[in-house]
């Protein structure tokens, strides 16, 4: 019988009381069965498995890739989302009945001690028609106003005008609960014509849309209008103000400008709301 002559080349270099006679195949260091990882060639030691994962490229994953992709080359990714929030919310209504609509509608007496109902109530819809077709006004005019504007520009102009909406329920139907983001799109509608008016266009086609669109409010039952005059009355106000405040010398004016509408319709939907309360 033939014996390994005993050596401590052929003792494992982080197990020295076990015997072994297998080497790394990158360092060339004596390691255990427990030690040995498998290697397209032969074994690595833990070192040099470590080592390896180290120098090798992070690979980040492909659903982070592509949305950075999409926020670098302008895509309007705050349009998405918004539609995506909208269209996610509206199934999770389906499904547990009117528990987000009677947690997130805008009702007036409700403002003072939930005041977030501004603006949640633009994520709630009632029926698959009112989300599909608000959310294809949101797709077609929010990725030409973002592009246009930019994100934050146009998240001030969708946020703002959801709000005057809300604040014109409050002052024409208080005792109205409106859900949709109607007031949102037609303050989108109003800030598109002024802008296309100061641009040089006409605005004709969107001015009959808007026509066309206040009028359905009116005629069919159930349709909170008010959100619809006060969306598009108070995206205009902001059209016209970044369009009169479009010189970088004039950035500053123009935040304060939308900081301070933003404010004057929440203190208005407050203060109407208490007065009915109190």
């Amino acid at each position: 019988m033939t014996y390994a002559p005993s050596s401590t080349d052929n003792y494992c270099y982080r197990h020295p009381d076990r015997q072994s006679f297998v080497l790394c195949q990158r360092c060339g260091r004596t390691i255990c069965a427990q030690c040995q990882t498998q290697a397209a060639v032969g074994v690595h030691c833990p070192e040099c498995v470590r080592e390896a994962r180290g120098s090798m490229p992070r690979v980040k994953p492909q659903s982070v890739t592509r949305v950075r992709t999409m926020v670098s080359s302008g895509a309007p990714v705050a349009t998405y989302a918004i539609i995506a929030v909208s269209v996610l919310l509206w199934l999770v209504e389906t499904v547990s009945g009117n528990t987000l609509s009677n947690a997130m509608a805008f009702y007036t007496p409700l403002t003072v001690s939930q005041p977030w109902r501004l603006i949640t109530t633009l994520f709630v819809h009632g029926s698959i028609f009112h989300v599909g077709f608000n959310m294809w006004s949101v797709y077609v005019f929010g990725s030409m106003l973002e592009r246009q504007l930019g994100r934050g520009r146009f998240l001030a102009l969708y946020f703002i005008s959801g709000i005057g909406g809300s604040v014109a329920v409050s002052l024409i139907a208080p005792g109205v609960a409106a859900i949709g983001a109607s007031g949102a799109i037609f303050g989108l509608l109003g800030a598109f014509f002024v802008i296309e008016r100061h641009m040089g266009g006409r605005g004709v086609q969107i001015l009959v849309l808007v026509a066309l669109n206040l009028a359905i409010g009116f005629i069919i039952p159930g349709v909170a209008w008010q959100a619809h005059v006060g969306g598009v009355i108070v995206g205009a106000i902001i059209g016209l103000i970044y369009m009169r405040t479009r010189h970088r010398s004039m950035r500053f004016i123009q935040i304060a400008a939308i900081v301070a509408l933003g404010i004057l319709l929440v203190a208005a939907a407050l203060v109407r709301s208490a007065a009915l309360i109190g």
